[in-house]
């Protein structure tokens, strides 16, 4: 049975040459090619007569984590620390709930960074709100601080999964929905960004199914962004996958009085 890491592998230099003729800015994070003055890319160096690894054999293995995990470029800058509790706060008769509520999803999604280390099997996040409440952010900023940790991430936006899975009906490439779908089920840490409401057919709320049905029957954590209530998602996606969701995931709700994309914008320009 093929291996996860040569599935990848292939699934992302597919990914890279299909969109290539699109002018399409690949996902995945390219870095730019230097020579280690330390070692002059032998990955070790010596000392006396042992070899030791070199220092930069460590950014390497970030720097691929990053190309796996399928970071935009938007993203890879994602911290907590920047995570602006003052964009919830804008006057308005619920700016108290606002702030409390983006609080809370920030100071779990830390906890989760710091238990999932130890407990491989610890229980995912579910993020809800409206565009522009910073529910992707708080996923990217995860994905980040676990990378730089070592961890294997995937990062998927659901249309874009959809997209590809169809794909592999009509290409003549080795990759297969199989190959896919078993990317993420079994990666150690997913995340599903933008489980938004499009238009699900029976065939992809059965392929997001049978993502979600593996990951819970293996215990595996999955971090989930979407702009539906719980109630429409059980209308998208079906009772089932929204039962899955309720054992799986700890819930939390992201509002804004204001798009924070929007509150950016506005910031950038009363600079100019």
């Amino acid at each position: 049975m093929k291996s996860s890491e040569k599935i990848i592998d292939k699934v992302l230099t597919n990914f890279v040459n299909d969109k290539k003729d699109q002018h399409f800015n690949p996902i995945v994070v390219k870095v730019k090619d230097q020579v280690c003055p330390i070692c002059d890319d032998r990955g070790i160096v010596l000392r006396g007569d042992v070899a030791i690894p070199c220092s930069c054999m460590e950014q390497k293995r970030i720097e691929n984590n990053f190309k796996y995990a399928r970071l935009s470029r938007d993203l890879i800058n994602c911290r907590f620390e920047n995570f602006n509790l003052e964009y919830y706060s804008l006057s308005s008769a619920n700016a108290d709930e606002h702030y409390n509520n983006a609080q809370k999803a920030l100071k779990a999604s830390q906890e989760f960074t710091d238990n999932v280390i130890d407990n491989p099997h610890e229980v995912g996040l579910l993020f809800t709100g409206p565009v522009g409440s910073g529910k992707s952010f708080l996923a990217a900023s995860i994905a980040n601080v676990l990378i730089e940790k070592q961890c294997r991430i995937l990062f998927l936006i659901v249309p874009d999964l959809l997209d590809e899975l169809r794909a592999t009906y009509s290409n003549k490439k080795e990759t297969t929905e199989f190959d896919l779908l078993d990317i993420a089920r079994t990666v150690p840490i997913l995340i599903l960004d933008d489980l938004g409401a499009h238009n699900y057919t029976e065939w992809s709320r059965n392929r997001i199914y049978s993502i979600l049905n593996y990951r819970m029957n293996e215990q595996l954590p999955t971090i989930i962004t979407t702009n539906l209530d719980f109630d429409d998602i059980e209308q998208y996606l079906g009772e089932r996958t929204c039962s899955r969701l309720l054992q799986m995931c700890r819930i939390f709700r992201l509002t804004t009085q204001q798009d924070i994309r929007m509150q950016k914008y506005i910031e950038r320009e009363k600079i100019k």
